[in-house]
């Protein structure tokens, strides 16, 4: 009884300091619905915090019994917030969406052009059997690499070459990445020279595999960031940057091929901001979270993608395999 009460003073305060907060009433315990309107049935949410002004005469509402546990409520855990236009956020907050990446049967087939039979059970039958064929039956696993140290001071990018250090970190990765026994199946890498030159030394250690770059992979901003930075930039630099980015999330990352019958292991080299945005678009966290993430140069981010859509990171700015004096950020 003691510990109930105690957490839901504790609930009831952290609701008080939030302002207005809205919050839903969990029974943890059989407690009496006293002072909760009467009757048999669950109490309806309320506002925890202090009582609205008002004129009339009419009581404010008791607070809660002992026994009630205040949890914050999806919309206190998720405010809704104004999205870029390119960003799609049907399926609300917390809740995965298992057609993220429009590779669900049901969005590969086309079923406006599918001849459909009068007898609606045969039809259905067939729409059945026909989503067999539109399922996805290989795992991808993505590596996603951060470029090694370079020159900052570089006045643009054909001067912003790789340190020595860097050059040192890239050969690291080369090593770790090889030391992993897999089967790479192609190695995407940003079209900025830093990126390109990360690229060059890594591939050195896998042979073989080939070799693409691309504009999408450039840095950039992808979102404004949440919580504010004082770093922040004009709202078309987003609007710009973001696009693209999102553009090679798009492209880059979605659950494997249908025709694609073996698993595959695919190296992607590019930048922080790049990386942290993609791993929050694909575990469906926040997008705006990016800046709360941190990578270090060279480091090796693993998402899994499953055949049903599932994602899984493994490895988040892994850099474990790099001697202490050799890991830096920038």
């Amino acid at each position: 009884m003691a510990f109930r009460r105690v957490m839901a003073l504790t609930a009831a305060a952290c609701g008080l300091a939030g302002g207005s907060v809205l919050l839903s009433a969990v029974a943890v315990g059989k407690q009496p619905q006293v002072g909760l309107g009467g009757g048999d049935g669950p109490p309806e949410p309320r506002l925890a915090g202090p009582p609205p002004s008002s004129s009339s005469s009419s009581p404010s509402a008791p607070p809660p019994p002992p026994g009630l546990l205040l949890l914050p409520s999806q919309a206190a855990s998720c405010p809704a917030a104004a999205a870029p236009g390119w960003l799609e956020r049907a399926n609300g907050c917390g809740y995965w969406d298992s057609n993220w990446d429009r590779r669900e049967p049901q969005a590969l087939m086309n079923l406006k052009k599918k001849k459909k039979k009068k007898n609606e059970e045969t039809g259905e039958e067939e729409d059945l059997a026909s989503a067999v064929h539109y399922k996805a039956k290989a795992t991808r696993h993505i590596f996603l690499i951060r470029h090694s140290q370079y020159n900052m001071d570089g006045q643009d990018d054909s001067d912003r070459t790789l340190t020595h250090l860097g050059r040192e970190q890239a050969e690291l990765t080369g090593k770790r990445l090889a030391s992993l026994g897999l089967k790479y199946d192609r190695i995407v890498h940003s079209s900025m020279t830093r990126a390109t030159e990360t690229t060059n030394i890594i591939s050195k250690h896998l042979p073989g595999v080939k070799k693409s770059s691309t504009d999408l992979l450039r840095e950039g901003a992808p979102i404004e960031p949440n919580p504010p930075t004082p770093h922040w930039k004009p709202e078309a630099v987003y609007y710009e940057d973001g696009a693209r980015i999102e553009a090679a999330f798009r492209n880059f990352i979605h659950r494997a091929d249908v025709k694609q019958e073996e698993d595959s292991y695919e190296i992607f080299i590019c930048h922080s901001n790049v990386i942290r945005y993609i791993v929050c678009r694909a575990l469906q966290f926040p997008p705006e979270g990016w800046l709360r993430l941190t990578l270090n140069n060279g480091s090796i981010t693993h998402l899994v993608i499953r055949p049903s859509g599932r994602v899984a990171l493994r490895m988040l700015g892994d850099t474990g395999f790099m001697p202490p004096e050799k890991i830096t950020r920038s």
